[in-house]
């Protein structure tokens, strides 16, 4: 069975006219991707302080490191996790990071990106976006005029730059808006042995909630490809999601 669902998943990436497109994240058993609602609560600074939660924590980082060599993810993000500061020590990685940001990201935070990236993609509506001042071989700039075309972009990221395969570990709001527009082809989820609650508190998948009855048809529905119990009480739960 693993076999066969690897094969649809080969067959998928040669006729689509675009990237295949993961999603991996870890999330709380009620879906919680951080700790709280304010940008000083984080997953990677909190779970570490937490007993139960600690112990395990490594297997996430050890999947994550089998993860695309084309990652994406948001300029809010990055300076969440203090990208924008000075930082003396940055491992170079063989990762080509596609940005999604048009005001999080200062000029040094995009310089520290590109000291951490092979190809750093900076993805933008922002005319006046720091990296458009940073002239340097490994960063790509792409701007575009009022509202980011995200089936487009991924068709470019294959097209033009050679990218077969992106992982994506952005926020609530823009897997929402990947996953409403079938662009989300399999999730990679890690689940953490923790409640963690709170109503503005982003989750999976956050964005605008449905309420007509024909909007049911934007409800992706999942087939499960491989469960497997870490240790700790982790689980890798890992998803396709039907077209």
């Amino acid at each position: 069975r693993r076999a066969i669902g690897l094969l649809n998943s080969i067959f998928i990436q040669i006729i689509m006219d675009r990237t295949f497109n993961t999603l991996f994240m870890i999330s709380s058993v009620d879906g919680k991707i951080s700790t709280g609602n304010v940008d000083d609560r984080d997953v990677d600074k909190d779970f570490p302080r937490i007993k139960g939660l600690k112990e395990g924590l490594n297997q996430y980082y050890a999947l994550e490191q089998q993860t695309d060599i084309f990652s994406l993810n948001t300029g809010r993000v990055m300076a969440k996790i203090g990208m924008n500061k000075p930082k003396k020590d940055i491992k170079k990685l063989p990762v080509s990071f596609i940005i999604i940001d048009n005001t999080h990201l200062t000029q040094l935070g995009v310089r520290n990106m590109l000291r951490k990236s092979r190809v750093l993609y900076i993805v933008t509506t922002n005319k006046n976006h720091p990296a458009l001042k940073i002239k340097d071989d490994g960063l790509i700039i792409l701007l575009y005029p009022n509202k980011i075309d995200f089936s487009n972009l991924f068709t470019r990221l294959k097209r033009e730059f050679g990218a077969k395969r992106v992982t994506i570990q952005s926020g609530g709001t823009l897997n929402s808006i990947l996953i409403r527009q079938g662009l989300i082809d399999r999730v990679s989820l890690v689940v953490a042995p923790a409640l963690i609650g709170g109503k503005d508190t982003s989750t999976l998948v956050d964005g605008r909630s449905l309420c007509l009855e024909n909007e049911l048809k934007e409800i992706k529905v999942l087939k499960l490809i491989k469960c497997n119990k870490l240790k700790n009480s982790y689980l890798h739960l890992v998803y396709s999601v039907s077209k």
